[in-house]
This record gives C-alpha cells, structure tokens and sequence, in this order.
C-alpha cells in the first residue's frame, strides 16, 4: 500500500481551522475581526457547529483567536502592554489591588462568611475554616478585561464594623491601608511574592484569552503593627498586557 493510499484523511475541524488560518494571515481576517456565527461558518463550510466551535478552540489555544463572554470570537488584536508599578514614587498611593495610575473601571464581587482555604488560611495566620470575606475584582480598560484579583479579609477582624465589604459602605474602594485605619488597625508593610502561572480555564475566559497563557500571580499580604496579617490577595496579571516594574528608591550617599 502506497504512503499517499495511507494517510488519513484531515477531520473536519482541522480543515475548517486550516481555513481559519490563512484569512488571518492573508489579512481578510484582520486583528479584531469578530467571526461570523458559528451557524454562518457552518453554512459556508458545510459542516455542523460543533466542527466550527472545535476549529475555533483549536485557534484560540494557538492564540490566533479569542472569546469574549457575550460577544462573540474575534482575531486576537496585538495589545500595547501596560506598565504596572508595583513600587510607585513619593506621593503616590501604595501599590493597591488597582495598579498605580490605573484610568479603567473595575467591578468587583464580594461574599462574606466563606471558610478560608487552607492556603489562604496560612497566609492570614488563622485556622483553615475561619470566616472571611472574598472579594473578586475584574479590572478592565477599554471595556476589556486585562486583569483579575481575588482578596480575602478575616471577618475576625472587620465583622460588625462599617468596612466589612471593601466595595460597600461609607470606605468603598479606599483600599485596606484606609479602611484598616477606620477602625484603629495601623498598617504598617506589604508583602508581595510574584510567582509565574498560566491562566486556567475560567480565568482565561474572563480575560478573553486563552487557556495556558503565560501570568504573574502576585501574592500581596498587608500586615499591621504587630504583624498580624489583615488581607491577602491574588493578583493575576496577564503578561502579555502588562509590564510589571518595581521601582525601589535608593537612599543618597552623604557627601564628602
């Protein structure tokens, strides 16, 4: 039997995602391109949606495509990669969830009395089980995602007072350094360890990206004047829309 007699024929996805290829690099597909429906798509290539959706996952996890909740699949447009200061200058605020200068809007969720992960749990000094408030934040520029966070506060500490919601109340979104200071806790340093992740399934499809990518999960603690820690956060930065830069200040040598 010759190789040609051999080869198994191409599965359907795989030529419909074949197609999907050349009109992005040919440019009939051009960056932010929204894709027809999925029914459109079927028509002209005579296959069933499934085939299409499958062909479009199969782009998107190349990078080439992306899924935006509610609006559609679009060609991945080339992003201007933002910088994210983690140390900022002399009379600008402390780094917060929020990056420094930030100018997009943010909408956030939280939820009280949620056990603390053992993980969070260690991080909060308290036991695995112990009542938090989580509180997840979704960050976006130009009515895009570009960044997610996710803190969490015992209720040990903000139960019963004005600020037991970060996003609610007569302090929402002053950040925890104010907030804490309303109800007589000084912060006095924050922690942050930045270790590098890919997006998972359902962070990807906030972010409209895809599933693998490469990100920064920075892991911020604040802690008080006794060293108790007050909040922790995950902060999950995409890379390839964010430049991340610690500015560290260095103390003037004496002269002479």
């Amino acid at each position: 039997m010759s190789d040609g007699a051999s080869r198994t024929p191409p599965h359907p996805y795989e030529r419909v995602a074949a197609a999907f290829r050349e009109r992005i690099a040919d440019g009939t597909w051009p960056p932010g391109h929204k894709l027809p429906s999925r029914t459109e798509l079927g028509a002209e290539f005579g296959v069933g949606e499934n085939v299409v959706r499958r062909a479009q996952e199969v782009l998107i996890t190349e990078g080439l495509l992306e899924g935006r909740p509610g609006a559609g699949t679009f060609v991945r447009p080339t992003y201007d990669k933002r910088t994210m200061l983690r140390t900022p200058p002399p009379g600008v605020p402390r780094p917060g969830v929020a990056p420094a200068g930030f100018e997009g809007i943010w909408e956030s969720d939280s939820l009280a009395k949620v056990p603390a992960p053992a993980d969070i749990a260690a991080r909060l000094a308290i036991t695995p089980g112990d009542a938090c408030v989580r509180t997840v934040y979704e960050f976006l520029a130009e009515r895009q995602p570009v960044l997610l966070a996710t803190s969490w506060e015992p209720m040990a500490i903000t139960d019963r007072t004005v600020i037991v919601l970060p996003e609610g109340g007569p302090l929402a979104g002053r950040g925890v350094v104010e907030r804490m200071a309303h109800i007589g806790i000084t912060v006095s340093r924050v922690t942050e360890v930045p270790r590098p992740v890919r997006l998972d399934d359902a962070q990807a499809q906030l972010l409209g990206m895809r599933a693998g990518a490469q990100a920064l999960r920075i892991m911020r603690t604040h802690y008080d004047t006794t060293g108790r820690p007050v909040e922790t956060a995950d902060i999950v930065v995409p890379d390839e829309r964010w430049e991340v830069t610690y500015d560290i200040p260095l103390p003037i040598p004496a002269s002479g």
